[in-house]
């Protein structure tokens, strides 16, 4: 973009913004040039006047202030006078076409503002000639009013100390064409005759009294290194029909030289042909003396500094923008021929800090030395300046600093994340995994060794990457013996190893092979055994004091990590002793069921739960047993035992299933509202595979049938303990021999990534086909199905179970049924069924004590309750008398005195049976004894 295009995509209001500015400070005479010239430039006009009304009562104008052309006489010029006067009389912008005699009649336009002053009167009139008979456009007509405006507005009322206003005085363009050294010239192409005028004759130091004038002794003036190029420049603007400008050195005939600046137009005949050329030509000198001096200043200062015009070609570039820019020749190169493509986004920025006529600064790394610079882009009237100055220090210093904070941030966001981590740490054995995970790496160590006191001795609590040569003379080395590890234990100052050198040939430290460095560091917690804290090397490590003072203050995040770890760890284990004390640890072998348990403890070191038991009864019937306590801690632990306690003394008293859980629950009210507890009771005959159960909110339990197929029995749950209200639910099933019965807990099924129905679908995928023909079998089962449904990384929020139970008929041989009638006479049929049965089955020695039992039973039943009466014997274990009545009455040993005739009866069961005892059926109630076999009959004759 050209620079008065530039100017002129300004908005009117910012270019009177800048006038102003500029004009500060100036007088009357030099505000008017400078607005005058702002008009010339804005129109493209071949000349300006400025025309001032002169003292009060006077109507004469006088030329005060020209540029372009030479000055008009407005006497010889009738149409410019009549213009001018017109605009100062009617106070209006007035433009119109005007004929120039000038040896050759030439049209031009002449367009005259007012300058208005008080009173409806005008100062004067400033106008403006452009070439050819076209009226100037309204945007630039309207320019020129609003300049006009501000003019008259700024000669009102000068600025502080500018002086009054002299501007009507005669001759003062005479004394102000010197003072600018401008002067005007005509150069007739076709002759080639050159009229200068009087301030031009100055100017060029040609003698006015000399003549001819001609372009050949304007050429003599001209610095023969310049003739050249300003010659070349006359040429292009005679064959263009252009404007023509150039500055160059003139030699004086004093022997001075002087710097010029000249600017002319062309003017064409009715052919169109070039006939003559006017312009003005003012001297520069002065302002190239203070630009060269500039340059030489710029030459040699300390950043690089390069400058270029609207076309983007070098005008100006010191030593170090030479340098930058990789040559010594620049003037007259464009930029982007130099930089193009090399430095990414520069072109860019420069193009938009050129539209945009504003300054701007970025950063960027040049890349013929790689280094960085702050680029400063100025514009300027005529094009553009750069400042290049070496940023690169600066910016590593930056770095550093930015480096060294990040590292700050980055050391205190490890930090805090080494402390929650440390703070989720529960054992010691997490604490190790947790050092040796975040805190090696970062400090390239390899080895870990971490050691307490115990009893004046040295324990360790955990070891990574040492040989166990090295840990036994550790656990070996007491207190008392001297090194460099008991040092540190007794003083609690950290010590640093940086090399094999620094251990003396006795130390413990030389038998760690494989290690050439360690660091020491205490483990002091206040009211705990103190510990050492070894971190070891592989290779030399010289420890940076930042080092130092970082392994330092962990060992105090990890002394007080262990120090929670190791009561964790003695919690866990009085809590796991006392879990092994609250649920059986050896199952009974019984004849009717064959079980295997796994408990799965829960992830925290509080003990709580899940629970189970496993019942023998009477007649071989065994109850099975699985509750759950919902929470941690000593409540929890105390129901799981009171509830395990009373389920066994309440299964003692042969209670129904459902009878024993109206007790249990009324045992957990008593306990509080915020026990939560579940409870499976069911309870297993193994003479006819019949099963009741009853559930108090519990999952229900599986059956694998013994062709592999998987049942879930559907059944609707009361509600839990403590929270339900009697009767309870009884249900009713008939097993098959070798059926498997499975009860287990919702820990075990439920997860934080799985819901109930997909853990009961995994459940029965593991169980589906499983094989028990052994107790070996079992064992795996349970294995499987435990690792299955809970692998050892998935730990539960509450400790879970699971109980397989394989349940087996007894043999039908092995047991034997009568019913006798309510009479006197049933006592002797019980005792011949009695002898009939014990032949059978080779128990001839058992005959009187069983005899008597059964006679005795079946008396009681006849004296004290009623029928139906049914005597059964079953051979197991031991043998099993048992006579059962329709009666709900608890009998009761009386103690008979020495003249009583009865109530002797059940104290000769009792005294004759292994134990005795009843249990109410939903008829009535049974009354059993139990004998133990001879030695001769094989133990456990009925078991498979």
């Amino acid at each position: 973009m050209a620079i008065d295009d530039a100017f002129a995509a300004v908005s009117e209001e910012e270019r009177l913004r800048i006038l102003a500015a500029a004009c500060a400070g100036l007088s009357d005479i030099e505000v008017l040039q400078y607005a005058l010239d702002q008009a010339v430039a804005d129109l493209h006009a071949l000349s300006g006047m400025v025309h001032w009304r002169g003292p009060a009562g006077s109507q004469a104008l006088r030329l005060v202030v020209a540029a372009g052309l030479p000055p008009m006489d407005l006497s010889a010029q009738e149409d410019i006078r009549s213009a001018i006067s017109r605009a100062l009389d009617d106070g209006v912008l007035t433009y119109l076409p005007v004929t120039l005699d000038t040896g050759r009649t030439h049209t031009v336009m002449l367009t005259a503002v007012p300058l208005s002053g008080t009173s409806d009167t005008s100062l004067g009139v400033l106008s403006v000639l452009t070439d050819g008979p076209a009226e100037p456009p309204s945007e630039r007509r309207a320019f020129l009013q609003a300049l006009a405006s501000w003019v008259t507005e700024r000669c009102r009322t000068p600025e502080p100390g500018a002086g009054p206003s002299r501007l009507w005085q005669p001759g003062h363009l005479e004394q102000a064409m010197p003072a600018v050294k401008i002067g005007s010239w005509e150069w007739d192409i076709r002759t080639g005759e050159v009229y200068w005028d009087g301030p031009a004759l100055k100017v060029m130091g040609i003698d006015p009294a000399a003549t001819p004038h001609t372009i050949d002794s304007w050429a003599n003036i001209v610095h023969p290194e310049d003739l050249p190029t300003v010659m070349a420049a006359v040429e292009e603007a005679v064959r263009a029909k252009s404007l023509y400008e150039m500055g160059y050195r003139a030699c004086r005939p004093d022997g001075t030289f002087g710097w010029m600046h000249a600017r002319g137009r062309v003017i064409l005949d009715d052919d169109g042909e070039p006939v003559r050329m006017v312009g003005t030509i003012w001297d520069t000198t002065e302002g190239r003396v203070a630009r060269e001096s500039a340059a030489r200043a710029l030459q040699y200062m300390r950043d690089a500094f390069v400058m270029v015009d609207s076309k983007w070609r070098i005008i100006f570039a010191n030593l170090d923008g030479e340098r930058l820019l990789g040559g010594t020749d620049l003037h007259g190169q464009e930029l982007w021929d130099l930089v193009a493509g090399e430095v990414p986004d520069f072109r860019a920025r420069c193009l938009r800090a050129a539209a945009d006529r504003t300054p701007a600064g970025f950063d960027l790394q040049w890349p013929t030395d790689q280094r960085w610079y702050h680029v400063r882009l100025v514009p300027v009237p005529d094009g553009l300046t750069f400042y290049f100055a070496d940023v690169t220090e600066e910016r590593l210093r930056d770095a550093e600093r930015a480096a060294a904070e990040r590292a700050t941030a980055e050391r205190a966001a490890w930090t805090q994340e080494l402390t929650r981590t440390f703070g989720e740490a529960v054992s010691a054995r997490d604490v190790m995994r947790v050092i040796t995970e975040r805190v090696l790496p970062p400090f390239a160590a390899t080895g870990l060794l971490i050691v307490t006191v115990e009893h004046d001795h040295l324990h360790i609590v955990g070891a990574v990457g040492h040989p166990p040569g090295f840990l036994r003379r550790i656990e070996q080395h007491a207190l008392a013996d001297r090194s460099v590890l008991t040092d540190v234990l007794q003083t609690g100052v950290p010590a640093f190893i940086e090399s094999r050198d620094q251990c003396l040939d006795t130390d413990l430290l030389e038998a760690d092979a494989g290690m050439n460095a360690w660091a020491l560091l205490p483990l002091v917690v206040p009211g705990h055994p103190g510990g050492c804290c070894v971190i070891s090397f592989e290779r030399p490590h010289p420890f940076t004091g930042e080092e130092r003072t970082l392994l330092t203050a962990l060992s105090g995040l990890i002394a007080q990590a262990l120090a929670r770890a190791r009561m964790y760890d003695a919690e866990h284990a009085r809590a796991e002793e006392l879990q092994r004390l609250l649920v059986p640890h050896d199952l009974p072998s019984l004849p009717g069921v064959t079980a295997a348990v796994r408990y799965l403890a829960a992830g925290a070191p509080e003990i709580g739960g899940a629970w189970y038991d496993v019942i023998s009864l009477s007649a071989e019937r065994v109850a099975l047993v699985i509750g759950d306590v919902k929470g941690h801690g000593v409540p929890q632990t105390a129901t799981i035992g009171r509830l395990r306690t009373a389920a066994r003394t309440l299964a003692g008293l042969e209670l129904p299933p459902d009878d024993l859980l109206v007790h249990l629950n009324d045992l957990a009210k008593e306990l509080g509202d915020h026990i939560n507890v579940t409870c499976l009771y069911a309870v297993y005959d193994p003479t006819s595979g019949d099963c009741a159960l009853v559930n108090a909110g519990h999952p229900p339990p599986a059956v694998v049938h013994p062709d592999g197929t998987v049942q879930v029995l559907d059944t609707s749950p009361d509600l839990r303990l403590g929270t339900a209200e009697p009767p309870f639910s009884t249900v009713e099933l008939r097993l098959p021999d070798g059926a498997l019965f499975v009860l287990y807990t919702d820990d075990l099924i439920e997860s934080g990534t799985r819901g109930m129905d997909d853990g009961m679908a995994r459940l029965t995928g593991l169980l589906a086909g499983a094989p028990s023909r052994s107790r070996s079998d079992l064992d795996r089962l349970c294995d499987d199905v435990a690792h299955g449904m809970r692998p050892v990384r998935q730990p539960a929020s509450d400790g879970a179970a699971l109980l397989i139970a394989r349940t087996q008929r007894l043999a039908a041989e092995d047991v034997a049924s009568w019913f006798l009638p309510e009479d006197p006479i049933a006592a002797g049929q019980a005792r011949d069924h009695v002898r009939e049965q014990l032949a059978d089955w080779h128990l001839d020695d058992l005959v009187p004590t069983t005899e008597l039992i059964a006679s005795e039973l079946v008396a009681n039943v006849i004296r004290h309750a009623k029928g139906p009466i049914r005597l059964r014997l079953l051979r197991s274990r031991t043998l099993v008398s048992e006579v059962s009545d329709g009666s709900q009455t608890t009998p009761r040993i009386r103690r008979a005195a020495a003249m009583d005739e009865g109530g002797r009866g059940l104290q000769l069961v009792a005294a004759v049976s292994q134990r005795w005892g009843t249990r109410f059926t939903a008829d009535g109630k049974c009354i059993w004894a139990e004998q133990p076999l001879p030695p001769t009959e094989p133990a456990g004759h009925a078991q498979r």
